[in-house]
């Protein structure tokens, strides 16, 4: 089959790789239709962290459930699914608790290689995501969306989550990848009144825009906060969805939020050390992390695409095969796309 895989900073190139195998009980091996490139992928592909050549690449994806080990009876050949990159087991404290994304009983490494015609999905019994139907029943728009339930806006709307943005609510959204364009629906769909997207780059303020910003503060640093306590009668914003992790990102979060504040944190920390005083003198909370995935679909998010309460999938803004996986990472890398798509089989 054919499979992506990092070759160096810069280099990711298509390989022909062994069809995986069934190797555990709770194993499945899914056919995948779509796949996409995440932001943290570009992490390792601009070289700021640290990843083995050769390695297969990818966490984000949709397929079709070829086969299943002994264990698992909630998902059969045939069946369409989300497969999340958090893999919960469904029944440890984390995964009980609500917080799937830190499962107990994770396979070291094993929440990659989607990027590609197959994939052995583990925890596949409680962790997989069942859509209704066959991909052939939904539209480009709506397959589109579901590829997004994998990853971005559960992990957006685990940051308005985190940050308990509730009806009425002025919320501020740092970043405008596809996690923080991501976070405004979810601060929309959670009731927001006021939704402040700081953003730079026309398309994505744009799309901020369709999916329910009120506000754009393009600007950064000192002056980004300025704007932000301008346009909140220097009160601050009653919530703040952190998702870029840059040490600045994180400043400016501090910065506009009102007393009593929560900030959801979600972008990945690219900084060990952080200067919590600032948290403390305002009594603001800082809580996120990696996201709920299968938890959020099951819920609430899969639901609302299937009713058309959002459209996520918009994020998408080329689309490429598996054997251009190269133009599909420099898109990204460039700003020429939001986000990339991967179709694999129509």
């Amino acid at each position: 089959m054919k499979a992506a895989e990092f070759i160096k900073p810069g280099e990711v190139q298509t390989v022909e790789v062994p069809k995986p195998k069934i190797e555990q009980p709770g194993d499945a091996i899914i056919k995948i239709v779509r796949a996409s490139v995440c932001g943290s992928d570009l992490w390792w592909f601009r070289g700021l962290s640290d990843r083995p050549a050769h390695s297969r690449i990818g966490h984000e994806a949709i397929g079709i459930v070829e086969e299943v080990g002994s264990d698992v009876t909630d998902v059969k050949p045939g069946d369409f699914v989300i497969a999340p990159f958090t893999h919960g087991c469904g029944h440890c404290a984390a995964c009980l608790a609500g917080f799937d994304g830190n499962c107990f009983n994770k396979e070291t490494g094993g929440n990659t290689g989607y990027q590609a015609e197959y994939l052995r999905f583990y925890n596949a019994n409680w962790a997989l995501v069942k859509i209704p139907g066959n991909p052939e029943d939904y539209s480009d728009e709506m397959l589109n969306s579901f590829v997004t339930l994998s990853d971005v806006m559960a992990t957006g709307y685990h940051a308005a989550a985190s940050a308990e943005v509730k009806p009425g609510d002025t919320v501020v959204v740092m970043g405008d990848g596809a996690v923080g364009l991501s976070g405004v629906i979810a601060a929309k769909l959670r009731g927001a009144k006021r939704i402040i997207a700081m953003s730079r780059h026309e398309d994505r303020q744009k799309l901020a825009k369709e999916f329910g910003a009120t506000d754009i503060v393009p600007e950064r640093g000192d002056e980004a906060v300025k704007h932000v306590m301008e346009l909140t009668d220097n009160a601050g914003a009653d919530a703040i969805l952190e998702c870029v992790g840059t040490e600045q990102s994180v400043d400016t979060a501090t910065k506009v939020a009102r007393p009593g504040a929560i900030i959801g944190r979600v972008g990945i920390p690219q900084k060990a050390e952080m200067n919590t005083n600032q948290l403390f003198f305002n009594n603001t909370g800082l809580r996120g992390g990696i996201a709920s995935v299968t938890t959020y679909d099951k819920k609430e998010l899969l639901q609302a695409v299937l009713d058309g309460k959002i459209n996520p999938g918009k994020v998408f803004t080329k689309q490429f095969d598996l054997d251009h996986i190269q133009d599909a990472y420099e898109a990204m890398d460039k700003r020429e796309a939001i986000k990339s798509l991967l179709i694999m089989d129509k």
